[in-house]
């Protein structure tokens, strides 16, 4: 079985980006990680790539003068690894167009809702004020709409009555950890891909449906 070359791109302390390290190395992934690329310098992510001997590499967004001048400076630093599939984890820029365009079918992104339910930011305490019975984790593949792309996996949780912001963020990532590692397998294993707009997989899992508290 061939190996999937991945470039994981991230912000900040690279929790997601521990578990695909983690599950490369427990042989669950059939993958290598080519690069790791952060737009903020000197987050913990960057030093777990090192730490596991992975290349990593700074692109501070300040230093380009625009959004298209530093996509295309990614773009660029992305393909000179070469990679079969392109994972945000924790990248928290809004991508161009074009950049999203260039790698469609081949960059994954996990965000901490049930989407379509609340793209951007403050994901969990926008659950609470819209008091929410679940929450959750997507991920989807990267199109042009900001974390619009097709579904391809999520998992819900309840919310509890004590649950604050920073409750649910600690559960929406104990989801991560184990959902990224087993979609970027899936993609390995040749039993996921993105055909036009349609997510098709081969077992596992079928296409998700959006919980049904998504409008």
């Amino acid at each position: 079985m061939s190996i999937t070359k991945l470039v994981v791109v991230i912000s900040g302390s690279g929790s997601n980006l521990q578990s695909i390290i983690d599950s490369i190395k427990s042989g669950h992934l059939k993958a290598t990680i080519e690069a790791v690329i952060s737009n903020k310098p000197n987050v913990k992510g960057l030093q777990r790539a090192l730490d596991n001997n992975i290349p990593a590499i700074t692109l501070p967004h300040g230093d380009f003068p625009d959004r298209q001048a530093f996509d295309q400076k990614l773009q660029d630093t992305i393909e000179g690894f070469n990679p079969d599939l392109v994972i945000l984890a924790g990248f928290m820029r809004i991508l161009s167009p074009e950049i999203a365009k260039h790698f469609r079918g081949r960059m994954l992104n996990i965000h901490p809702s049930l989407l379509p339910k609340y793209p951007g930011l403050h994901t969990h305490q926008r659950a609470l004020d819209a008091k929410d019975k679940e929450h959750g984790t997507s991920i989807h593949f990267v199109t042009e709409e900001l974390d619009g792309g097709p579904l391809i996996h999520q998992q819900s949780f309840k919310i509890e009555e004590d649950d604050t912001a920073d409750s649910l963020f600690e559960k929406v990532q104990k989801l991560e950890h184990q959902m990224y590692p087993e979609v970027i397998g899936r993609f390995c294993d040749g039993k996921l891909k993105l055909v036009k707009s349609e997510v098709i997989t081969l077992s596992a899992y079928s296409q998700p449906t959006p919980s049904h508290n998504a409008p």
